[in-house]
């Protein structure tokens, strides 16, 4: 393995991943937007056609209707929330490492990694969770046609005023589900392919830029492997009207098993595959500049 250079900064890792977190949004919101239209599009009446028939079918309705701005409706929240859950995220990722190293040299083993990455789950949830039932219910006001909410912070007032913090924090115990294995993954599978595309001799520093893209590409698709399940109960619970799922994912996961069978937890898998390529190599990519920035700005910090 190659040895670590730089001693584990987590407020580095806060600036550079908040930069890795912009650049993931402009790379992969257009197909997030496909992906939750295709996971919460309504169960077509007897004889009618699903409104969409997959992923690029998804794509040519919402560009002819509503044009390439239709791709990136609801991306003020992501941005907003996604910058400092990617600071967070990152940082909780710095801080899991720094807490299992005895000495700044200490090089980690994959299950520490893994879970130093599990810690960063727990870190991002309390700004995912709110930022992510904001963001679904925007998108699918679009597909449904009524318009229920101007914008991100009228859904907020909308939400609270309705059922207050527990309103807009509905779906929080399904975002740990998700996000707490698959940000293990994410992060130690991001690792583990930087190790392996590292020459012998040379250090992760040296990595071509086409590398880093490669491995952040694959860890985005490790971990939306691990993620997709929760993330179809989460999309419904989340965009469900109040009092539906009184069991919370209990509920959802019987439903959607009953009605549609396993495979339907799988749904929109292809959109978020082609999204979870670019989109995570985009944000490795910000995230490895930034941090040879501050490298370079601050050594010591």
């Amino acid at each position: 393995m190659a040895k670590q250079q730089q001693p584990i900064s987590p407020l580095k890792n806060f600036f550079a991943g908040g930069f890795g977190g912009v650049c993931l949004v402009f790379a992969g919101h257009p197909l997030d937007t496909i992906k939750v239209r295709l996971q919460t599009q309504p169960k077509p009446k007897p004889g009618e056609s699903l409104l969409y028939a997959g992923t690029i079918d998804c794509l040519k309705k919402t560009l002819a209707k509503e044009g390439v701005k239709g791709l990136y409706k609801g991306m003020a929240a992501p941005i907003i929330g996604v910058t400092p859950m990617f600071a967070v995220c990152f940082f909780g990722f710095g801080l899991g490492k720094k807490l299992q190293q005895r000495t700044p040299d200490d090089i980690l083993t994959y299950p520490q990694l893994f879970a130093a990455g599990m810690l960063s789950g727990v870190f991002t949830t309390a700004i995912m969770a709110p930022g992510e039932r904001i963001k679904c219910l925007l998108q699918i006001q679009a597909t449904t046609g009524e318009v229920k909410y101007a914008g991100p912070m009228d859904c907020v007032k909308q939400l609270y005023r309705q059922s207050g913090i527990r309103g807009i924090y509905k779906g929080t115990a399904l975002t740990l589900m998700r996000d707490v294995p698959a940000s293990g993954m994410y992060f130690m599978s991001y690792e583990w392919l930087k190790n392996l595309l590292t020459p012998a001799g040379k250090s992760h520093n040296e990595l071509s830029i086409p590398s880093v893209l490669f491995a952040g590409g694959m860890a985005g698709i490790c971990n939306w492997a691990v993620a997709i399940p929760p993330d179809v109960l989460k999309s419904r619970f989340q965009t469900a009207p109040e009092g539906k799922y009184p069991n919370g994912f209990r509920d959802v996961l019987r439903e959607l098993i009953r009605e549609e069978g396993v495979a339907s937890l799988y749904k929109g898998f292809n959109a978020v595959m082609l999204r979870a390529f670019p989109a995570n190599a985009a944000c490795f990519l910000g995230f490895e500049l930034a941090m040879k920035f501050l490298n370079w700005l601050a050594p010591d910090l």
